[in-house]
């Protein structure tokens, strides 16, 4: 079995998820937002992210895998479900659980600039900057976490832990 060693706690969570809604509440104001969260492990925090966000909204969602049921990313980023909506001349702001290598979120931000004259937005919960691979700007980021493989709040690992409230280091 696996051992867990807890990194953030759910109150730490949701206290940054308050402060980051509020910057973009802020920095939004009066422009047309869409919000689009990167399945499956951006849901929890997207879901507890635009209820803090003071703003009108649309939301939808994306499909992309990188790991699979492994703990490294592999090189290969795979594309199962688009967004429905329109984006044409809209803001976007990019939802993501985790950024470590960068390469999906990067491969995802060139793919939707190429689709609108909007800007795109990236919001992360975790970023893990000492992984980084590809330079990608980061607008909104609510923790920095050293390396190690992160589980809980719709953090994953072969679907498992995604449940949990905190967030966990997790060791074999």
């Amino acid at each position: 079995m696996e051992k867990k060693t807890k990194v953030i706690s759910a109150e730490a969570i949701q206290q940054r998820i308050g402060e980051l809604g509020t910057e973009i509440s802020r920095d939004f104001k009066g422009k047309k937002l869409l919000v689009i969260g990167i399945l499956n492990g951006a849901f929890i925090f997207l879901a507890d992210l635009v209820r803090q966000i003071d703003l009108p909204i649309q939301i939808d969602f994306v499909r992309v895998a990188s790991y699979g049921a492994s703990t490294t990313s592999s090189k290969s980023i795979s594309f199962s479900k688009d967004i429905e909506i329109p984006i044409q001349n809209q803001e976007i702001l990019l939802v993501e659980d985790i950024i470590d290598t960068g390469r999906t979120i990067t491969w995802l931000k060139d793919y939707f600039q190429d689709k609108t004259s909007g800007n795109i937005h990236v919001c992360a919960l975790i970023d893990k900057k000492e992984r980084r691979e590809q330079e990608i700007l980061i607008n909104y980021s609510g923790f920095q976490v050293p390396d190690g493989f992160l589980v809980g709040y719709g953090l994953d690992f072969a679907e498992q832990f995604r449940h949990l409230q905190d967030i966990y280091h997790l060791e074999n």
